[in-house]
């Protein structure tokens, strides 16, 4: 077994895992440095790095290290320890490292106007693939957005009767019309999709959930949705927009701790708070006023 071979199928199919190579060794050990181990998120495992209880313990701090998607380093004594005296131990010393294996986020993009032109080539150079969907040919072709990972110019329920997001995928929803919004959004709650964001006002975001909740949707399939999307930096034109939708991205990918200026009304607040809609009119960021 490859295990390189094994860490690219993981990566195409979409699946996490986490690789411990042994990066350091003193004395002798039933392994040799550099020896590997892919630990699946189902938990399954290829290649190995000895057995034994060493080999158990590293098995449970990947399983950690898939769930945080960071990375960490373990040490093990086996001259001191007496639960390594099993036979299958020499009584050395090894550091392993242990890092993530994530496939590359996958963003799928509804709507193929201004901002999410912007959007699909910010998104590309921060190293996401994009699934662009429309139902205008006439936007959503290859020449429109090229390197796409694919291109779905097809009614929206089309699409989406064909689509599964996993939990590395990202879903913006920047359509040209409130219909196409929330029946994506309606879709979209449903899905295991890590990230759910729709372009548009906060009057228009209260509207669409509401909606969406009085036709029997739980309340708390909206606590992932981001509306008005992107992070709060005063972005005017579809290329800022763009950038500022990205950035919460990234951040969401990373696992950011610091507080951000997150544009996101949804959660913590009440809806029924909202203000008049003369007055949400009078607040509406520019991404609210402009073609999608």
């Amino acid at each position: 077994m490859d295990i390189y071979e094994e860490i690219v199928a993981l990566r195409r199919s979409g699946r996490r895992g986490a690789v411990a190579t042994i990066v350091n060794v003193r004395g002798s050990i039933p392994s040799f440095k550099s020896a590997k181990m892919l630990v699946r998120e189902d938990g399954s495992i290829a290649g190995t790095i000895g057995g034994g209880c060493v080999e158990a313990e590293v098995w449970q701090a990947a399983r950690d290290v898939i769930i945080n998607e960071k990375p960490c380093s373990l040490s093990f004594d086996l001259n001191q320890d007496p639960k390594y005296d099993t036979g299958l131990v020499c009584g050395g010393t090894l550091e392993i490292f242990i890092e993530p294996v994530l496939p590359a986020p996958l963003l799928y993009l509804f709507g193929a106007g201004h901002v999410a032109l912007e959007l699909f080539k910010t998104a590309r150079n921060a190293g996401f693939d994009v699934i662009v969907a429309d139902d205008r040919e006439a936007y959503a072709n290859a020449e429109r957005f090229p390197g796409a990972r694919e291109i779905l110019a097809k009614d929206f329920e089309l699409t989406l009767a064909a689509l599964n997001p996993g939990e590395s995928s990202y879903i913006v929803i920047a359509t040209r019309g409130h219909r196409d919004d929330m029946r994506i959004l309606r879709w979209a709650v449903q899905t295991h999709a890590r990230y759910i964001g729709m372009v548009g006002s906060r009057r228009k975001a209260i509207t669409v959930v509401r909606e969406l909740t009085a036709e029997g949707l739980k309340p708390e399939l909206f606590e992932r949705l981001h509306s008005p999307v992107g992070l709060d930096i005063g972005a005017i034109t579809p290329e800022e927009i763009a950038v500022s939708i990205v950035a919460e991205l990234i951040a969401i990918r990373r696992h950011a701790q610091r507080a951000l200026p997150h544009m996101s009304w949804f959660h913590g607040n009440d809806p029924d708070a909202a203000s008049s809609p003369e007055e949400e009119l009078s607040r509406e960021p520019a991404i609210a006023k402009m073609e999608s």
